[in-house]
């Protein structure tokens, strides 16, 4: 399943993983009962509620200003059909690391799976539960609110967590989501999408900018756009691979930069998000793939 490359999980701390129960909403999953890549990022919810909410080490670091922040996100789901009238199990945990180039540079990262009644709605019984897609989060501490050149943390001088945490973490450059998989083809130039982003307060958040998520919405959408000006395919998103640089704000304006690529028998593309005049330095990075 792991279709974008992400490190695999590693043998969790008993106090850094947690199971939980949920449902999913109708549009998470497509008619044949695959799940969504866009429909996995809440899985990660329970770690937080459960476990990161009452942890001593992120309620201190929380207290001085220091948090850890999404700066990139891989998903891959699987062709297992799942219920959407059943519960979901999310399999969650986190592992704080260093970076292991060197670079003084600390991040909280996050692996998740959930977990699906096998099967699709209808009279029959549920089946038992089955895999229906996997979640890589890193999340790179800072101090957002401080003052420039006050924001990298190099150490959690908290307690609760270690200053320095042992694990090693291989940072990717964020660029590297805008690459197409290895032994893959281009099928066209890189270009603008013709439709402007225009960012609302509908789709912001609490922390006071643009969600995460909208702009894989809108990215998934500028790339079925493509595909479908070239050839008619029944498609559905099987994975996402974002790397964010910097956020955008409600009120402004991007275009999305993208272009297609054929890897075995999926159809994707890649590319990124620019405000006007920042070509050459990219909100965020994205890539994506689809399957029939």
């Amino acid at each position: 399943m792991s279709l974008f490359p992400a490190p695999p999980a590693p043998k969790f701390a008993d106090d850094q993983h947690a199971i939980t129960r949920d449902r999913l909403r109708y549009e998470d999953v497509a008619q044949d009962g695959r799940l969504m890549p866009i429909a996995m990022p809440p899985a990660m919810s329970g770690l937080w509620h459960a476990v990161l909410h009452r942890h001593p080490g992120h309620r201190a670091a929380l207290a001085q200003g220091v948090l850890p922040i999404l700066t990139r996100l891989t998903i891959a789901t699987a062709e297992q059909a799942i219920r959407i009238d059943q519960p979901i199990e999310s399999r969650a945990g986190f592992e704080l690391a260093h970076a292991a180039s060197g670079e003084a540079r600390l991040f909280m990262n996050v692996w998740a799976e959930v977990h699906g009644a096998s099967g699709r709605i209808g009279q029959r019984e549920p089946g038992p539960l089955a895999l229906a897609g996997r979640l890589f989060a890193e999340h790179t501490f800072t101090r957002p609110f401080a003052p420039p050149g006050q924001r990298r943390v190099e150490r959690l001088d908290v307690p609760g967590y270690p200053p320095v945490p042992e694990a090693s973490y291989e940072l990717s450059a964020p660029a590297t989501a805008a690459a197409a998989p290895d032994g893959a083809t281009w099928l066209d130039e890189l270009s603008e999408d013709p439709l402007d982003v225009v960012f609302t307060l509908d789709q912001t958040d609490s922390n006071q900018h643009v969600n995460s998520l909208v702009y894989v919405r809108v990215f998934l959408e500028a790339a079925q756009r493509r595909i479908a000006a070239t050839r008619a395919w029944q498609i559905r998103s099987r994975a996402v691979d974002i790397a964010y640089r910097k956020p955008c704000f409600a009120g402004e304006r991007a275009r999305i930069w993208l272009r297609l690529f054929a890897w075995n028998d999926l159809v994707g593309a890649a590319g990124f998000f620019a405000a006007p005049g920042e070509r050459d330095r990219p909100r965020c990075f994205v890539r994506v793939l689809f399957g029939t």
